[in-house]
């Protein structure tokens, strides 16, 4: 991304396919905000699998009781296999990944969605009830991904936040298309600089019957004066010193 090139040049693109029992859950995530606006310029595409399609007909059942006994039932491993042997991309320069969501695996961060940027495709495998057969994990996927210490009811929302977290580092996607804004706001171990933000009005005053559910805070809340200074230099040395580089 150095001077002289298009930001985002016409041919780049991340894909994403997700497999999941539940595809309905992706129709407001797909059709909003800048989300939809990058798929509708070429920028990522995203794909949604019914899990359900992948599993023999007439009843397509994707689950089964644990073996050993236990609460609940487990995602089969079949249809994910085929699943995934129908949606991977096929050639020798491409470049993809099968990612499977766990609480048991290593966190995501930043550096993690820049990795995946480079990508140029990432399968999510959504379990979902007590789980999914460990196979898929050991041998299916490519990768094993934790969002948090806690446990959800299934892989969808993490599926949408690794999507968001890597869609937007790619070049467009967040509406900037001039070399080397988005690079001064990635440090050199390839985190993200994230500082504090603000905007008008300068000076807001909650009223006073207002400030009775804000006890004890300030009655002015006042912007950093050298943010409106218009002296970069000073304010690139606010914005270093109480930024944090997310990693």
């Amino acid at each position: 991304m150095g001077h002289g090139l298009r930001f985002y040049p016409e041919t780049f693109m991340i894909q994403f396919d997700i497999i999941t029992i539940f595809p309905d859950f992706f129709k407001c995530f797909t059709s909003e905000s800048l989300i939809k606006r990058a798929q509708e310029k070429g920028l990522i595409k995203i794909n949604v699998h019914n899990l359900r399609d992948f599993s023999p007909k007439p009843h397509q059942v994707v689950d089964d009781r644990p073996f050993g006994g236990g609460f609940g039932m487990v995602l089969k491993i079949e249809p994910f296999f085929k699943a995934v042997q129908a949606v991977k991309l096929k050639g020798k320069n491409k470049k993809s990944k099968v990612i499977f969501f766990t609480p048991r695996a290593r966190k995501f961060n930043q550096k993690k969605a820049f990795e995946f940027s480079k990508l140029d495709q990432i399968i999510f495998l959504c379990g979902r009830y007590e789980g999914i057969d460990e196979r898929v994990a050991k041998y299916l996927a490519d990768e094993k991904i934790s969002i948090g210490n806690y446990v959800l009811l299934g892989g969808e929302l993490p599926a949408m936040a690794v999507i968001e977290a890597v869609s937007r580092l790619a070049p467009g996607v967040i509406g900037i298309d001039k070399p080397g804004i988005l690079e001064q706001r990635i440090s050199k171990e390839k985190g993200f600089i994230e500082y504090a933000q603000y905007t008008r009005p300068e000076v807001f005053k909650p009223s006073r019957r207002a400030r009775r559910i804000v006890a004890g805070k300030p009655k002015s809340w006042r912007a950093p004066k050298v943010l409106l200074s218009g002296n970069h230099k000073e304010i690139e040395k606010w914005r270093k010193k109480h930024g944090k580089v997310i990693d």
